[in-house]
């Protein structure tokens, strides 16, 4: 008959533990959940399994709609659910009072990754387009099919997604798991362990604002250290300045240059073969600690804080970078999203400013990160606030930048104009006493 089926496969759940294991708590959440969805409820069934070795068993519910039925199991050993939602539309359109059911399972779940497959099921060519479609879409070794789910969660409360026409390639590296997409929204989309890092249409927003304020403010950069940014979006910015003699990439993980190598070349443009730029493989905080070269910019292009880059963040690691600079440096830097993570860039910006004299954080809208995003420049003595709009056309004339998406000499201030909560969150709350000597 005619419907759509929705089915989903979902890993690494991080909801409650009881909602893989409790029946009331899990059919009060089906049962809600398909009332407010507009369907009709005619009978539902759970069945829950023993214990094994010691472990709760999972739950099988089926529930018997008007329309058709809502089908879950859950795997609490592996933090994994499996759901089919079918709705028949024969008679009237079902098929977004499935999607809203669908939906706010995935919200309440929390999975960290999931395959989802959605059937026009009666329609003869629509049925004929999704096979053909998800036999095109799987990746090597067996990836997802078409219409992926890519879901990234803001904080506890609250997450956003995209969704996927393939997954490229899946890696499970020593450190990380590492994926690309192919989205119809931004294009080849780049995550490492469930969390969103980068994409092809939309990378301008931060690899500019990262990487031009603090490199127009310097007179003659020249040397310049990154500290992941293994994409090569942000190597692709500094190496527009003609000054720059030399990059040094110290990036954890080479996967995920292979990766970047392979599907991102719309983000790196070569930059990743450049023979200015030396890649070294390995922790950037074991480099920084152990290198005596100086920079005159470094830029911590590096997951979000709240990842186990978070030792990038600390206040020691800012010291260290501090005396990898050389007069008039800068570093340069995530802060975090100051609306879902406002104890983050709190945290980050007094780390800052008890290490360096002059911290000026920056804010824009991120589209992949789905908020307001704080970036940094902080230095001892560069003050990118001090650069006029004239100053910067200038130097963008005289250095012949152009390509740039974003940034421009007319914004350059505009992204140091923080909202009052912002400045709240980030102004100095330290006595200068405090500052290294």
């Amino acid at each position: 008959m005619q419907g759509l089926h929705l089915t989903g496969d979902l890993f690494d759940c991080s909801c409650t533990s009881a909602l893989l294991t409790d029946l009331e708590r899990l059919s009060t959440l089906c049962r809600d959940a398909t009332v407010a969805a507009g369907l009709t409820i005619v009978d539902e069934k759970y069945h829950v399994f023993p214990d094994f070795n010691g472990q709760p068993g999972g739950i099988t519910g089926a529930v018997l709609l008007a329309e058709s039925h809502l089908a879950v199991h859950t795997w609490p050993e592996r933090r994994g659910v499996t759901l089919d939602v079918y709705v028949c539309n024969f008679t009237d359109d079902n098929g977004g009072k499935a999607q809203q059911l669908f939906d706010e399972l995935m919200l309440a779940f929390r999975p960290a990754s999931q395959v989802v497959n959605r059937i026009n099921r009666g329609d003869l060519a629509a049925s004929t387009q999704s096979v053909a479609a998800e036999a095109s879409n799987q990746a090597p070794g067996g990836g997802a099919g078409s219409n992926e789910l890519i879901f990234d969660w803001l904080n506890a409360n609250a997450g956003y997604g995209f969704t996927a026409r393939q997954r490229l390639q899946t890696i499970e590296s020593p450190y990380q798991r590492v994926e690309v997409y192919d989205t119809p929204q931004f294009g080849k989309l780049f995550r490492l362990d469930g969390r969103l890092m980068t994409s092809e249409k939309e990378e301008f927003f931060y690899h500019e604002c990262m990487t031009h304020p603090a490199l127009l403010t310097h007179p003659n950069p020249q040397s310049v250290l990154v500290i992941g940014g293994g994409d090569g979006g942000s190597s692709e910015e500094i190496f527009k300045h003609p000054s720059v003699r030399r990059i040094v990439m110290a990036e954890l993980d080479a996967a995920v240059i292979d990766v970047a190598r392979t599907h991102l070349g719309e983000i790196h443009k070569g930059a990743l073969d450049d023979p200015r730029l030396e890649i070294r493989i390995g922790d950037g905080f074991e480099y920084v600690k152990n290198t005596n070269e100086k920079f005159d910019v470094i830029v911590l292009d590096i997951t979000d804080p709240d990842t186990p880059a978070f030792h990038l963040y600390s206040e020691d690691f800012f010291r260290m970078c501090r005396d990898r600079l050389n007069p008039g440096g800068m570093l340069t830097l995530h802060l975090g999203t100051p609306v879902y993570a406002p104890e983050t860039v709190r945290k980050n910006a007094a780390n800052l400013r008890k290490v360096f004299r002059q911290v000026h954080p920056l804010a824009l809208f991120i589209p992949l990160y789905g908020s307001l995003w704080c970036l940094g420049v902080a230095s001892d003595s560069a003050n990118p606030r001090l650069m006029t709009a004239e100053a910067i056309s200038a130097r963008l004339r005289e250095r012949r930048i152009g390509g740039l998406s974003y940034y421009n000499a007319e914004l350059h201030a505009g992204l140091f104009a923080l909202p009052t909560f912002v400045k709240a969150l980030t102004e100095p709350s330290e006595a200068p006493a405090r500052l290294a000597a």
